[in-house]
């Protein structure tokens, strides 16, 4: 039997796992994880994703290990890395997950399938999520995910088939398995001191990686911390805990989507056994089980167009905003120095945690559209390597749905203001993340720049020198990005636009005329 190699890309997991089911029952397992520099070396990239991928892989490697097969590292760039391992393991051929990914993995898939074909190697590629590759139409894509995530999970054997170098009468050379390079060996960047060690986050080991990690997270969720999820979801007081968190393991690999999906739905027929089953928890489940349909929903939208990394979904939004961003204004939405206290702990506790919950994403999102007016292209770049699960689907297709580049969603720019009001009232969360803030009443802990001149010399807070005032005026800035936003969107340009975009990748779920408010 030949050998088979598996590389392994943002499939770091063992269990529902296609291409390993697949290529054991052809003969000998090797997986091969390549580290290519010119990935690890991207803007959206950080060292927090190649601590995540090491400790995932060193786990791996011990569970591939005991079931006879091995799991291989090299630095380098595909498909010159594969060639040379293919040849040093003698494959005879290659397996491997779809991706969705950025610019740089899709032209490197590109490349490897046409390395692949001028070889004439048999190159299986398999789905590994609810995203359809080659879709001819949204139609009927909701029925299909749904079949997907319910199918039996694809398991490996307990045992692989013995790999030649194993065997005492046959010649073959062991290969060196390989270590992960440091990260600063290869330039990766640190865009932010990380808070990773599990000590300062509420949810301790929220940062670990690996499918054992991925199980318990997962499992502490559905039994234990995620009875209010659909409440609490929305707060950054509650939210650390209250969420799933295993939104790293999915976009890195180490728990698949369907996995999650059948999980949760054994939780929820445990509750439905009780007649007494709590109502909050089948809203919190249910309320899972649809975002993780819509992650793939967002997902699909890359992989159908991969231009919406860079390019608006709505070409008549292009121009809307500058080209180049305002270099001052960037830098302080980035660094948490806005002067706007709850946008400014939102993206402190980001750049410590890694992780945030959804709806004060999309406000940072929204803040930095609309209220500094800058092109979501440079801040997408920006906040990528800030999210530990970092999945380029969902990034861009969100990072333009909250900027108002669709054309065919409704329009939301969050009030700062309110949304600190609504989620954290008495300032519990403003005052943790940006203790400058301390001292001040909570009456104007939501706007310091407000306080009589006397309260703020009695707090000892210097405006404008311990703390900003307000980069810009939050009324003057509403108007205008309204407005212009406003009249692009009622241009014929931009209606044609919209059905074209919705005919493309519209959830299907309500009209266009409903989405276009």
């Amino acid at each position: 039997m030949a050998v088979q190699l598996v590389w392994l890309k943002r499939d770091l997991r063992l269990h529902d796992h296609a291409p390993f089911a697949a290529a054991a029952r052809q003969g000998p397992v090797v997986a091969l994880y390549v580290v290519e520099p010119s990935m690890v070396q991207a803007d959206d990239f950080d060292a927090q994703h190649h601590r995540f991928i090491a400790l995932a892989l060193a786990e791996l490697r011990q569970r591939l290990a005991r079931r006879g097969a091995v799991l291989l590292i090299r630095t380098g760039e595909c498909p010159a890395i594969l060639e040379q391992v293919m040849q040093d393991v003698g494959a005879e051929a290659l397996w491997a997950h779809e991706e969705t990914g950025n610019a740089l993995s899709y032209a490197r898939d590109r490349r490897v399938r046409a390395w692949a074909k001028a070889r004439g190697l048999p190159f299986h590629e398999l789905p590994g999520n609810g995203v359809v590759r080659r879709l001819a139409s949204r139609d009927g894509w909701a029925e299909r995910w749904e079949a997907l995530v319910r199918a039996p999970v694809a398991n490996p054997p307990q045992q692989f088939a013995p790999l030649p170098w194993t065997d005492p009468a046959h010649s073959a050379r062991v290969p060196e398995a390989g270590d992960m390079p440091a990260a600063a060996s290869l330039g990766i960047r640190s865009a932010a001191p990380r808070l990773h060690d599990g000590v300062h986050d509420s949810l301790p080991g929220a940062h670990a990686a690996g499918e054992r990690a991925a199980r318990k997270t997962l499992r502490a969720f559905l039994t234990r911390r995620g009875e209010d999820y659909r409440r609490a979801m929305s707060s950054p007081l509650l939210a650390f805990e209250a969420c799933s968190r295993v939104s790293a393991h999915l976009a890195w690999g180490t728990l698949s989507g369907r996995q999650a999906w059948q999980a949760a739905q054994r939780r929820r027929a445990e509750l439905l056994e009780d007649r007494r089953a709590n109502a909050r928890w089948l809203a919190s489940l249910q309320s899972f089980t649809a975002r993780l349909a819509w992650r793939d929903h967002f997902v699909q939208k890359l992989e159908d167009e991969p231009r919406i990394e860079y390019e608006e979904f709505s070409r008549a939004y292009r121009g809307l905003r500058p080209d180049e961003a305002d270099r001052e204004r960037l830098d302080a939405w980035i660094k948490g120095r806005t002067g706007y206290p709850f946008v400014d702990a939102c993206m402190r506790a980001l750049r410590a945690h890694g992780w945030l919950n959804f709806r004060m994403r999309a406000m940072l999102v929204s803040f930095a559209s609309y209220h500094l007016w800058l092109p979501w292209q440079a801040t997408s770049k920006a906040l990528a390597p800030h999210f530990l699960d970092y999945e380029p689907g969902i990034h861009y297709s969100q990072f333009q749905m909250q900027s108002g580049t669709t054309g065919i969603n409704t329009v939301r720019i969050y009030n700062p203001y309110k949304q600190g009001l609504e989620h954290d009232p008495e300032g519990v969360f403003i005052r943790r993340w940006v203790p400058e803030l301390e001292a001040v009443p909570t009456d104007f802990v939501h706007a310091p720049h407000e306080m009589p001149t006397m309260l703020a010399g009695m707090t000892g807070l210097r405006l404008g020198i311990d703390y900003p005032r307000p980069i810009v005026d939050h009324a003057t800035a509403y108007r205008d990005a309204r407005d212009r936003l406003h009249a692009t969107r009622k241009s014929a340009a931009a209606r044609a636009e919209a059905e074209a975009v919705y005919t493309r990748h519209g959830s299907r779920k309500e009209p266009l005329h409903k989405r276009t408010r």
